[in-house]
């Protein structure tokens, strides 16, 4: 395609968007059908020659499941029809070009029996069953409930000990288990678009039930209770049931006890309870979310992310449920000196993030803010509760970070908490000396570490809350994305932009989730996997909010990838033709800097219609220039792709105010 058509006419990553199947049906009408996910599945295994393939040297009932299974996770994420090709060329041609052209493909198309009803699996006794089965265990005698100091000796234990004399554990998972996770309720939290294996777990839920039930009342548990937050009115109970059949187990339990305050009688909070069972069966391992019950069953996985995370999703919906917010988000408050009033000014700061794009750096960076009576503090890196006006809860006294690349030289606040006593690493490499090797991804490449909020010293906020606009002089939003092509390094958005943004929750695949798609684009709404219910209502939320405060609220689109990348994929490798020029930490803080002095200046983009910076104090903002790296022609290519493929994703919300899904509409040049 590039001897052909030159760059401008080559695209470096095609996702399949939709699967013809073709067949000649001379005695039927039809010219072409779509069919659901079982019904393509069927088409292709019962083929003359399965799945259309007269080449295999050898067909065996393992190599017929291995393509199955293969086709089904295609087919999550493609539309398909079948194509009667008996008709006049030309009249299937046209049809075919039709689907494409309309994209009536995005329609969201019913597939009978595809998500199923929990109510034909479960009988409301069983749902009942699992509040009771939780109540009962915790009044039972195979429940052990140490205090903080014996928890900690107890998970000391199996730990290794670092130079740090602080102490580190590996899991047998590495990942929390997303595709093995699934929401079960009424039709308001009920998980949707459900994988295979979500299926089958959700119509083999009675007997799971009734086994983990059985099982509780046998095996050995911690327990431990936390109360997460600390403010006036939203500060859930958190209970953890960790089984100790292994007993190093108990590790998962001192880990949350370091994550989240003291426990503290609260009247008329939730109660919100998490079941871990680390040594179920890994065949069956899953998760299941009973969000309306306030209650998480995590089956097969030593993981701790799967509790913390475990915990704010609960949270998250039930804040919900009390006209709160629930963000995935780092919090903090920068004071900075304003260029043209010469006074310092006070900001809460939001920034959003997908894994690996700088979420947790910026909010733990001091961005140069040096002046007298200039600084940071520290709030939250993880999850904020916003409320109306503009203030938010933090849930957490523990922040738990990728370890990777944390170097004294360049995140020196981070370094300097993950040094301290008090710090646990997960699945970091330690060696024979108690030296930790951050940059070792020889056990992953998602290596943890909690590090205690206090440990930040000076630059750590005294609170865990941002206090209401009416006591700031203002808001600053990010919303970080990793891009590598057109994106500018900074964008200032509008209200309906920013909604979209939030919606869009845009990045690309980064090599420490997966790195046979590295480089591919993901969006995922609000950068949070952890939405219970309909995303479309959180993302209105936002617009609103951000309508009502547009007065004191400044958002940005912050790119901490780069500008100018040339790549392809070729049998299954991504090369790079074209390296981007990386934005770097010092370029982003120096924006940031900017942003909070009010010192940038800004002007109408001109490929996007943002508002993009025409200076910037402290980097060279015309090196991130498109004409530096493309033709006119091959930069308004890439971004008429990126504005279409917005906008096909925030069409798919049908409840979405439509202010937001024509927010990015523009293509090509202004």
């Amino acid at each position: 395609p590039l001897w052909i058509g030159g760059q401008e006419k080559f695209l470096d990553t095609t996702r399949i968007k939709l699967i013809f199947i073709l067949q000649k049906r001379p005695d039927e009408g039809w010219v072409s059908a779509r069919v659901s996910q079982r019904e393509a599945i069927n088409l292709l295994r019962n083929a003359p020659d399965p799945f259309y393939n007269p080449h295999w040297l050898i067909r065996t009932e393992d190599r017929m499941a291995l393509q199955t299974a293969f086709f089904q996770d295609v087919l999550q994420f493609t539309a398909c029809y079948r194509i009667n090709t008996s008709h006049p060329t030309l009249e299937v041609q046209e049809r075919i070009r039709e689907i494409i052209g309309t994209k009536e493909y995005l329609v969201h198309f019913e597939e009978g029996e595809e998500v199923p009803d929990v109510e034909e699996f479960v009988k409301p006794e069983d749902l009942i069953s699992v509040t009771q089965s939780m109540a009962d265990l915790y009044e039972s005698k195979n429940v052990l409930k140490p205090d903080q100091d014996s928890l900690m000796a107890m998970a000391f234990e199996h730990g290794t000990k670092t130079k740090f004399n602080n102490y580190s554990f590996v899991s047998t998972v590495k990942n929390r288990s997303a595709p093995l996770t699934v929401a079960l309720g009424s039709s308001k939290v009920m998980s949707t678009k459900l994988n295979e294996r979500q299926k089958q777990i959700v119509k083999n839920l009675p007997r799971t039930l009734k086994e983990v039930h059985e099982y509780v009342r046998k095996a050995p548990f911690v327990c431990v209770e936390r109360t997460m937050g600390e403010n006036e009115s939203f500060n859930p109970t958190c209970r953890l049931f960790v089984s100790t059949q292994r007993r190093e187990m108990v590790r998962l339990a001192y880990m949350v006890s370091m994550t989240l305050p003291e426990h503290r009688e609260t009247d008329n909070e939730p109660l919100l309870q998490i079941l871990h069972i680390p040594e179920w069966q890994e065949k069956d391992r899953q998760v299941l979310v009973f969000p309306e019950k306030r209650i998480t069953y995590i089956l097969g996985s030593d993981y701790y992310g799967e509790d913390k995370k475990g915990f704010l999703r609960m949270a998250m919906w039930e804040a919900k449920q009390r006209g709160l917010l629930g963000l995935h988000a780092g919090t903090k408050i920068v004071m900075a000196r304003d260029r043209k009033t010469g006074q310092i000014k006070r900001y809460g700061m939001i920034i959003f993030g997908l894994t690996a794009t700088g979420k947790t750096t910026h909010t733990c960076h001091d961005h140069g803010l040096a002046e007298e009576g200039e600084g940071i503090e520290i709030v939250q890196d993880d999850v904020a509760f916003l409320k109306d006006d503009g203030s938010s809860y933090g849930p957490e006294i523990g922040f738990y970070l990728k370890t990777e690349g944390v170097d004294p030289r360049i995140l020196p606040l981070i370094y300097n908490a993950v040094a301290q006593p008090s710090a646990i690493f997960e699945n970091v490499l330690v060696d024979y000396q108690g030296n930790v090797a951050f940059g070792d991804r020889t056990l992953t490449g998602n290596g943890r570490g909690i590090m205690q909020r206090s440990d930040f010293g000076k630059d750590c906020s005294d609170s865990l809350n941002i206090p209401p606009l009416s006591e700031l002089d203002g808001m600053i939003i990010l919303f970080v994305t990793r891009r590598n092509t057109v994106v500018p390094p900074v964008s200032k958005l509008n209200p309906e932009q920013a909604a979209a943004a939030f919606v869009l929750g845009e990045s690309i695949e980064s090599s420490g989730s997966d790195p046979a798609r590295a480089g591919e684009s993901v969006r995922i709404v609000g950068m949070n996997p952890f939405i219970v219910g309909d995303p479309a209502e959180e993302g209105n939320m936002v617009y609103e909010f951000a309508r009502k405060h547009k007065d004191k609220l400044q958002f940005y689109l912050f790119n901490t990838g780069g500008v100018g990348e040339v790549a392809e994929r070729k049998e299954g490798r991504r090369i790079v033709h074209q390296q981007p020029e990386d934005i770097g930490i010092p370029e982003s803080a120096a924006i940031i800097r900017g942003i909070a002095r009010g010192e940038i200046e800004w002007e109408k983009g001109d490929y996007f219609d943002v508002l993009v910076p025409k200076e910037v104090p402290g980097m060279d903002i015309t090196k991130y220039d498109l004409d530096n790296y493309y033709t006119k022609e091959l930069a308004d290519a890439y971004v008429r792709e990126l504005n279409e493929e917005r906008t096909q994703w925030l069409s798919q919300f049908k409840t979405l105010n439509p202010a937001i899904i024509q927010a990015f509409s523009g293509k090509g040049s202004s």
